[in-house]
């Protein structure tokens, strides 16, 4: 079977063929056809499956006729980065079709997101915080959806975002085609889908086992000497490109500071980053200019990188199903590849969890010529977190401070007649500098991803 199978218009067919598909994955065969009779579909993939194009391609084709400039197709992911390389993919198979995609999340500026959906799109491939921004202070138009995908919901689902998707269903019109993707059919999947999906089709590949084309060892060692293990790993290992999973967004920027320091080309990726270095150390992961990126795991969804050689868990990650995200980043596109996980005493009960999904025992390994009896530090100095800057700005005043400060000694505390925000003035009054009633401004939730 190949994608001329589909019968695909030309137009859509020359993106597939210029991207250089020719085989349908297995989630693409048995997905694609009922998406594209306008069924409802249930769809329990792990990332690197080829889940993207087994909704974007019937998409484009339901959106190839008929009107534009509207939004006919919304998409919804957990991140941003996820978010982007969706878009990405209907850009490159859609290149023939003129239709037009746009991304929608936070921690950018609104106004060139509203500009856009002004300027008329035809998809739109959102996170959900920004997206209830948008619908709340009516700058989208969804009253034209026909397809709605909610990709990665197991990955919604863990980073709270439940809520907010059943905000927004509410006010997506009742007739239309929905489309879930998920690695992972816990009870609050299985829940949400019997809330959105009208008699669907359900599509599996594989089981939540991780690729039989991945390796996977174990290296138990204490805490504080895991950052030594890591260094000495790197000399022992013949790697291409390096994937390292930490549990915190500190830990993430820590250890890419001092794989950086030991003369590596390496960058973090996690959450307290701006989207342009979020980008930047993305893009230099996949044109090969960092060698490896260290990451958190909400951070990395998204991540589509065929050629990584090894995954390292520095931390072992909470739960079987994020192991298995984590080391379905290697392996791919028929490759071999490692997945490396530095183990505790404490995480042993996790351990035993995993290895019974693998249904095999994990080998454990241990680094020659590694010391492995160096005592912990009395402190932590390595992930120890420096004061917050405004911990330093209150005990420590600037110098051209000092001398007002001094200047203004013994003086009696004046109090200014305007009410301030976050004093006693009522929620939601305007400053004085405005008049009562003026316009609202669009406030978007930074804090979404």
């Amino acid at each position: 079977m190949n994608f001329s199978s589909f019968k695909l218009h030309p137009q859509i067919a020359a993106g597939v063929e210029a991207l250089g598909y020719q085989i349908p994955t297995p989630i693409q065969k048995q997905a694609i056809p009922p998406v594209m009779e306008g069924r409802d579909v249930m769809g329990l993939a792990q990332t690197g499956t080829g889940k993207t194009a087994a909704f974007v391609l019937p998409i484009l084709e339901r959106l190839l006729p008929g009107a534009r400039n509207k939004v006919r197709a919304l998409i919804i992911a957990p991140t941003r980065e996820l978010a982007e390389q969706i878009h990405t993919s209907i850009n490159d198979l859609g290149r023939k079709t003129h239709l037009k995609s746009m991304t929608i999340y936070g921690g950018v500026s609104v106004n060139p997101q509203i500009t856009k959906l002004r300027a008329g799109v035809d998809i739109v491939v959102a996170c959900p915080g920004r997206l209830l921004d948008h619908i709340n202070q009516k700058t989208i138009n969804l009253a034209s959806l026909e397809v709605l995908v909610l990709d990665e919901a197991d990955r919604m689902f863990d980073m709270g975002f439940l809520p907010d998707i059943r905000r927004i269903i509410k006010q997506l019109p009742v007739k239309r085609q929905t489309l879930m993707f998920s690695a992972t059919m816990a009870d609050d999947i299985r829940k949400l889908a019997h809330e959105v999906l009208h008699d669907p089709v359900t599509v599996q590949v594989g089981h939540t086992a991780p690729a039989n084309t991945v390796a996977h060892a174990l290296y138990p060692v204490e805490q504080h000497l895991k950052t030594g293990l890591l260094m000495e790993l790197l000399k022992h290992t013949d790697t291409e490109s390096i994937l390292i999973f930490t549990r915190t967004k500190h830990r993430a920027k820590r250890v890419g500071q001092q794989l950086e320091k030991a003369g590596y080309k390496a960058a973090s990726l996690q959450g307290n980053l701006s989207q342009n270095k979020r980008q930047a150390a993305l893009d230099g992961f996949r044109d090969g200019s960092y060698q490896i990126l260290v990451a958190t795991d909400i951070a990395a969804r998204g991540i589509d990188v065929s050629s990584i050689s090894h995954v390292i868990n520095y931390d072992i990650p909470d739960t079987t199903d994020a192991y298995t995200h984590r080391i379905g980043r290697t392996g791919r596109a028929a490759k071999t590849g490692d997945a490396f996980t530095f183990v505790t005493r404490e995480d042993e009960p996790l351990v035993r969890s995993i290895e019974r999904v693998l249904g095999d025992k994990i080998e454990r390994r241990t680094l020659k010529g590694f010391d492995y009896t160096k005592a912990a530090p009395a402190r932590d100095a390595e992930f120890a977190r420096p004061p917050r800057e405004s911990q330093r700005r209150r005990t420590q005043p600037k110098p051209e401070q000092r001398g007002a400060q001094a200047s203004h000694a013994g003086r009696p505390k004046t109090h200014s007649a305007q009410p301030q925000r976050g004093t006693n003035a009522p929620r939601g009054a305007a400053p004085a500098s405005h008049p009562t009633g003026a316009a609202r401004t669009f406030k978007p939730r930074t804090h979404r991803p």
